[in-house]
């Protein structure tokens, strides 16, 4: 966001995560999560930036491209 010059210092920018667990032979394992961010104060005139920055995100963030061929992934982006 800072690198399309959208301030998301400060708490502007925040996620929660959460993720869907299974039982397969006996054992745990992750199979989906889901990242919620939200963007406090971004002016009208930056939104379509930042909805840009989102959907490049996956493709450089170290978790996404860590465990995003093994666990499905899916991110949204909220304005507040």
């Amino acid at each position: 966001m800072e690198a399309r010059g959208i301030d998301a210092s400060g708490g502007k920018l925040t996620s929660t995560s959460e993720g869907d667990i299974e039982v397969e032979h006996g054992v745990l394992v992750i199979k989906r999560i889901r990242v919620h961010y939200s963007l406090a104060g971004c002016p009208a005139d930056k939104r379509e930036a930042a909805i840009r920055a989102h959907e490049h995100h996956a493709s450089r963030c170290p978790v996404h491209k860590s465990i995003g061929d093994c666990i499905a992934m899916t991110t949204e982006l909220q304005f507040v």
